[in-house]
């Protein structure tokens, strides 16, 4: 460990480095476990030196103490709103009012990402103050959320008083697995990700800001002495000064920009975020100096709205399902529709709050869309379209798969079933438990289970380690046979060796998602300390918080859980986290995988390539190291080829990094 003031202040600045890599540039160079263990250390050195710390510390993003309210912030300059347009003569007019004024246009397109839009003031390059923009004059001061944000700089690469203007937001696959945990915890669901990524900011527990999946993207200077004379070059200077800038595209005229507006509309479901139109804005400084403001708006850009995509369709029924922590959840069945590219003949509802504050009702005419372009979702009822057959749903007051009496507590929005021998609330903890995100069993898929299930063979997820009693008869089920059976038993005998974090994640227990197992499989390194752990033990750790804790201690109390645990570890099922041995090779490399691999699903050569050091990608990118080629590649190959990536198949990668 560092000792020193030099050693601590040089740490620091490698854990903010790796937190710009990961969090802005998307390309991170450090492995999850050396970026956990430097976090650590610096943590230890702080406690061991309260003195050190000063407000840019990669450890004061979270910890604050919960505030009474907001405090108010007038805004130096203000942030102006934008005039939106639906239609292309908008747009034309525009371009005719800049050239009468200018003589001439120089645009600059951007998305217009629907989120919540903040100011961040920075004093010879710290962070000073973070604000909503509120009516655009006054906003409130939420300083202590921002700085949560990983994608916040707390320190610029260079030492500038500078103002900037963001907008946060939180992206779409976050969005979907935000509102599943809030769902399956029985909390209220977030309508789309503005109103997640809004209430999350206006928290008065930075530490419940934390747990939310916000990022950011900064697309204007508000004040600053050093700009630059266009928009282009002042999106670039941010970029260096260390911000997650917004994308720009660089139009000479603005019917270039009317040609290119169905393009945009198009690929917006291809974005990793919502966006609801695009920004048109005068690139040179100059220019916009000339064209000026108006009260509330500036006359040099304008807003772009794209039409929404609701579609009409008739709700035909509402049918409930039970999930595996025993929450009912109402689902719309559909007359069948296309909505942005796909077809949807179903539509959560959520919970009854839901249904009872939109009025819904089966029989009615109603508009679907999806929520953040991921979830298909009734957004308005047509009531002037009803006849009068049209019937008030309520959700069941017993089980409709036990018939056990539903319960809801004083602080959730959900009715769950309290029987944890619930046969549905069983089967969706077994396809849980098989998933890939949990013990990864090949071939014990959702439609297994559930014949199984039917068939007696499983009630819980210890009945699929007694599987192997069962083989003469299972190879007598239509469909199965001797070899298929065989493949099965044994992709489930190997299961017993996962990682303990998945087996963790496999036990489905409320609050407790991929991360939170990771985190809590690193700590105790075996089930049994695990379920020995007090609520002191728990909370100590930085990442689990207080409802999480009360969460395990109640399972782990459970009659039910200990059972499983008991059986599961005398079934031979006893995974331990060890250690992992990372290669030297490998250590800190970027790799990206496309095509079908023999050896591997998704997730485990995921695993590998975490086990190894290195640090898998999404995407090929100029910091990509390698890209791992299966059968049927696609286009990131052609792409990694044209950069001069390495490329390695199956064979050449087990070769050099297999065991």
């Amino acid at each position: 460990m560092a000792r020193n003031r030099q050693a601590y202040e040089a740490l620091k600045e490698s854990v903010r480095l790796w937190d710009h890599e990961y969090h802005v540039l998307d390309a991170p160079t450090v492995s999850d476990y050396d970026y956990d263990m430097a976090v650590k250390e610096l943590l230890a050195l702080e406690e061991a030196h309260p003195e050190w710390i000063t407000a840019d510390s990669p450890s004061q993003r979270v910890g604050a103490t919960p505030l009474d309210s907001f405090s108010q912030v007038r805004h130096e300059t203000p942030l102006l709103s934008l005039d939106n347009s639906y239609d292309a003569r908008d747009l034309e007019a525009f371009g005719r009012r800049v050239a009468q004024v200018t003589g001439e246009g120089d645009y600059v397109l951007e998305y217009k990402i629907d989120g919540l839009s903040v100011a961040l003031e920075y004093e010879r390059g710290l962070l000073v103050r973070g604000s909503t923009r509120g009516d655009g004059e006054v906003g409130e001061d939420i300083t202590q959320n921002l700085r949560t944000l990983k994608s916040i700089p707390l320190k610029l690469k260079e030492p500038v008083d500078i103002t900037v203007r963001g907008e946060v937001f939180i992206p779409k696959e976050r969005f979907l697995r935000l509102n599943m945990a809030q769902e399956e915890a029985g909390l209220k669901v977030f309508a789309n990700p503005r109103n997640a990524a809004a209430g999350s900011l206006r928290q008065l527990d930075p530490r419940v800001t934390a747990s939310r999946p916000l990022d950011i993207f900064v697309f204007d200077i508000l004040k600053s002495r050093d700009l630059k004379t266009t928009h282009l070059d002042n999106l670039k200077w941010l970029d260096t000064l260390g911000f997650k800038t917004s994308k720009a595209f660089h139009y000479p005229r603005i019917e270039d920009i009317l040609q290119s507006i169905e393009v945009f509309s198009t690929r917006r479901h291809e974005l990793s975020f919502e966006i609801d139109g695009l920004v048109i804005k005068i690139n040179r400084m100059a220019q916009r100096e000339l064209l000026g403001v108006k009260s509330n708006s500036p006359r040099w850009a304008i807003a772009y709205k794209f039409p929404p995509e609701g579609v009409k369709t008739r709700l035909e029924d509402i049918v409930v399902q039970v999930g595996r922590t025993g929450v009912l959840t109402p689902t719309a069945v559909l007359v069948p529709v296309r909505v942005a590219g796909s077809v949807i003949g179903r539509a959560t509802l959520h919970n009854q709050d839901f249904i009872d504050e939109k009025d819904i009702r089966i029989g009615d005419q109603v508009i679907i869309q999806k929520a953040g372009d991921v979830i298909p979702q009734v957004v308005k009822v047509l009531k002037d379209l009803r006849t009068g057959s049209e019937r008030v749903f309520k959700l069941p007051e017993t089980c409709p798969v036990c018939g056990t009496p539903v319960v809801r507590l004083p602080e959730e929005v959900a009715y769950r079933c309290p029987n944890e021998s619930c046969p549905a609330k069983n089967q969706r903890r077994i396809i849980h438990f098989v998933s890939r995100e949990a013990m990864d069993i090949e071939g014990l898929g959702e439609s297994l289970v559930m014949r199984l299930a039917e068939e007696g063979f499983i009630r819980d997820i210890t009945d699929i380690y007694r599987l192997q009693e069962h083989r003469s008869t299972l190879e007598g089920l239509e469909g199965l046979g001797e070899k298929s059976v065989d493949k099965l038993l044994k992709a489930i005998e190997a299961s017993k060796t996962r990682p303990l974090h998945r087996l963790i994640n496999g036990l489905g227990i409320p609050f407790i998602g991929k991360v939170a197992a990771r985190t809590l499989a690193g700590r105790f390194k075996t089930l049994q300390a695990l379920m020995a752990a007090s609520y002191e033990d728990l909370v100590a750790i930085d990442e689990i918080g207080d409802k999480m804790a009360s969460t395990l201690i109640e399972t782990f109390e459970g009659e039910n859980h200990r059972r499983i645990a008991a059986d599961l570890l005398a079934l031979g099922v006893a995974p331990k986290e060890e250690s992992r041995q990372v290669s030297e090779a490998m250590k800190g490399m970027k790799v990206v995988v496309t095509g079908s691999l023999k050896g591997y699903t998704r997730e485990s050569i995921k695993e590998k390539i975490l086990s190894l050091g290195g640090v898998p990608v999404s995407s090929v990118s100029k910091a990509t190291d390698y890209l791992l080629v299966g059968e049927n590649p696609g286009s990131k190959l052609e792409k990694a080829r044209d950069l001069g990536i390495a490329v390695l198949t199956e064979e050449e990668f087990d070769e050099q990094f297999g065991e």
